[in-house]
């Protein structure tokens, strides 16, 4: 019985270490002030705690596979404008009356190709990712915005029901499609980090690659996997959103990049790789989430939110520090 219940606290213990700890004490102290705080308690109304489900759900699947990047060592800055992109390539094969399943067969082999080839620049290329990624992030959204001259193109998809349903859908009339979405991409994503020879390679590329090509671990391998998950996922938020909004535009995604690399950090996840947990990511895109609803209904300028976010970054690396520290005095 107490191999069991060590088993399961290993288990458990995997998914929840010191990298994540920083990020639960955050979230639980700002739900607990913008619970009390925003004017006739909004905050913890029905209707808003299930718009950050379903909204929050598209943003946190991007910082899921963006974070599992950054442990690897590396970073895409080109999500936003690949998100755009995908969005459209949906809209377009949409609007030429292709199967809606077909079309999202192809709008997620985009993502993923495209970020094959961020992966392939990166790794065989032998260029920074943050360059090769900052490049690619102004291709795309060129190619987009010429591709659709620019206009909102609508895309009602409300008359095929089942699809609907699937990607944007209400179980129980409360809890969203998109939040069960997530659900499953962090499990899957937290089993290969955690539980998985593959998420132990992610870590040591990350770490120090040089030993880990001692260890005859491909490290340009893992971080083109990587890249080709972060693409993936941006590609499925961009079916996502535009299910949702019944429309494209050519803007959509715009500074997204920065969101995503914030949210990762906020959840513990080091600008340096090779450190990071996935429920610490997950917690991470939430913070951001709710900090954006909070200044929405405060009715306070966006603009302050990148004050907010620069604040919460500089807390969660400060505490990050602080349980690290004590953790190594304990030890």
């Amino acid at each position: 019985m107490k191999n069991v219940e060590n088993r399961n606290r290993k288990f458990l213990g995997s998914f929840i270490d010191t990298s994540s700890l920083g990020a639960i004490g955050i979230l639980l102290v700002l739900m607990t002030l913008l619970a009390i705080f925003v004017p006739g308690h909004n905050f913890i109304r029905p209707d808003n705690i299930k718009n950050l489900l379903s909204y929050g759900s598209e943003f946190a699947i991007i910082v899921l596979g963006a974070g599992l990047l950054m442990i690897a060592g590396e970073f895409d800055l080109s999500v936003g404008s690949v998100l755009a992109f995908c969005s459209f390539v949906f809209v377009k094969l949409f609007s030429l009356g292709i199967n809606l399943f077909l079309v999202v067969i192809i709008t997620l082999i985009c993502g993923a190709a495209i970020g094959m080839i961020n992966g392939l620049i990166t790794t065989k290329g032998r260029i920074l990712s943050f360059v090769a990624t900052l490049g690619t992030m102004m291709f795309w959204r060129g190619i987009t915005v010429m591709a659709s001259g620019g206009a909102m193109m609508p895309s009602d998809t409300s008359e095929f029901k089942f699809f609907t349903y699937v990607f944007i859908g209400e179980i129980g009339k409360f809890f969203p499609s998109q939040a069960v979405w997530l659900i499953l991409a962090a499990i899957i994503l937290g089993f290969i980090l955690h539980r998985h020879k593959f998420g132990n390679w992610v870590f040591s590329t990350g770490d120090n690659e040089r030993a880990a090509r001692s260890m005859a671990i491909n490290t340009d391998r893992v971080k083109i996997i990587c890249f080709v998950i972060v693409g993936l996922l941006v590609a499925f938020a961009a079916i996502i959103q535009t299910v949702q909004l019944a429309a494209f535009s050519s803007r959509s995604g715009t500074g997204l990049e920065l969101e995503v690399v914030a949210a990762a950090v906020v959840g513990g996840t080091s600008l340096r790789g090779g450190k990071g947990n996935m429920l610490g990511i997950l917690i991470g895109a939430f913070i951001i989430v709710i900090i954006k609803n909070a200044f929405v209904l405060a009715r306070l300028p966006y603009e302050w939110t990148y004050i907010a976010f620069a604040l919460i970054i500089m807390l969660s690396v400060l505490l990050d520090l602080l349980i690290e520290n004590s953790r190594k005095k304990v030890v």
